[in-house]
């Protein structure tokens, strides 16, 4: 794990990111990019008319400076820290950074959101774990040493999870932490007996190559709820999950209960895109 992207918002909850990016950056010898999206208009910085030009001058030169001002951590010594600023708040683009300096994960703070505001605009943190490309680690409240000690990976047993998993198994090697997958097991359509979950099983250790899984089965009413529910009290330290990053109509009517996990739960989550 080389390099990490921390988006910066000169927020209490990304200075939480940084400071866990920081924490897995002097273990891993990690180099950090920081990135903070100004958010200008397009035609305002390209404006020729009046004092825009000027204008936007001046609001980079400030945003630069209080860059380099919410940098200046103690925790931050002895870390590689490079400052990127981009002029527009496009989502798309954090991936795009990712991919232009080999980034390895983006570790992003978040508060979470709930009710109306959840459906029709959605958090921060949703949006980049949409976008992302590589797994993105959402952190909720400060954490002075990111050490976890265990790691669950929930998901479904379909074959189509069997990538994500061994990105979850390369990261939970990289952090030394315990990995076992739990089945969240739901009620009407969904619900399975034990012989069938024991096949899917059977079928998901012959994909990845192993004899047997460690595979936890926890009944709840929704797989969002089961997911936060078995994590909390088992005292899970990190939570894997995958996510199809679907986007436009199809988020909207499907969503996606990788993103609803990272959004609502107060344990460290980690997203992989299926």
């Amino acid at each position: 794990m080389k390099n990490i992207i921390v988006p910066i918002d000169f927020s209490i909850q990304s200075e939480n990111a940084l400071k866990v990016a920081a924490s897995l950056a002097k273990k891993h010898n990690s180099k950090i990019f920081a990135l903070h999206m100004l958010e200008l208009n397009q035609a305002y910085i390209t404006s020729t008319e009046g004092a825009h030009p000027e204008q936007t001058v001046f609001l980079i030169k400030m945003a630069e400076k209080r860059f380099a001002e919410f940098l200046n951590k103690p925790f931050l010594k002895g870390v590689e820290v490079k400052p990127i600023i981009k002029h527009f708040k496009v989502f798309s683009e954090v991936n795009e950074v990712a991919e232009a300096n080999n980034a390895d994960m983006i570790v992003m703070g978040s508060h979470g959101t709930d009710g109306v505001m959840e459906i029709f605009v959605g958090s921060n943190t949703e949006k980049v774990v949409r976008n992302s490309d590589i797994p993105v680690l959402v952190i909720k409240h400060r954490l002075d040493e990111f050490t976890p000690k265990t790691m669950v990976f929930a998901c479904d047993l379909k074959e189509e999870n069997v990538n994500a998993y061994q990105r979850a198994k390369y990261i939970a090697d990289q952090f030394s932490v315990d990995l076992h997958i739990v089945y969240i097991n739901t009620p009407g359509d969904n619900f399975l007996s034990t012989e069938d979950i024991t096949v899917k099983i059977e079928k998901f250790s012959a994909v990845i190559g192993k004899e047997t899984i460690d595979v936890k089965i926890y009944n709840d009413y929704t797989v969002e709820m089961g997911v936060i529910n078995y994590a909390e009290t088992q005292g899970v330290d990190l939570i894997g999950i995958p996510t199809h990053g679907r986007k436009g109509i199809a988020h909207f009517f499907m969503g996606s209960i990788g993103e609803d996990v990272a959004n609502h739960s107060t344990i460290p989550v980690v997203t992989f895109k299926i």
